[in-house]
């Protein structure tokens, strides 16, 4: 049974100019494997963006905020996107479903939360 649904759409130039007028901005906002990940990308900034927008989407299916370190979007081996929620036990969902996809301007996500009755 679907429990809820966010969605979400940032401006690429956005996050690059608030990581590049706050440095500390990366830090409060991602995990350090998710900085990794996208610093090694030639499109770091497309990279982070959708990872952004992949948290808030997270947090409007969820209906509340929770820290934005404690949500954190990797993909598997083959590249399936998956969030990681520090807070289980807070959020038992049976199925977190996540989809992300950003152009050289927009980054976007959706979240679709599974469980029971």
């Amino acid at each position: 049974m679907v429990k809820g649904i966010g969605i979400d759409i940032i401006e690429v130039q956005r996050v690059k100019k608030i990581a590049e007028k706050n440095p500390k901005f990366l830090q409060r906002i991602f995990t350090s494997r998710e900085i990794n990940y996208c610093l090694k990308k030639r499109n770091k900034y497309q990279h982070l963006a959708a990872r952004f927008a992949a948290k808030e989407a997270f947090f409007k299916a969820i209906g509340e905020r929770i820290s934005w370190t404690d949500v954190e979007l990797f993909n598997l081996s083959y590249g399936k996107p998956q969030l990681k929620i520090k807070s289980k036990e807070r959020f038992p969902f049976e199925e977190i479903h996540v989809s992300i996809s950003h152009l050289a301007e927009y980054a976007a996500a959706i979240v679709i939360l599974e469980g029971k009755k």
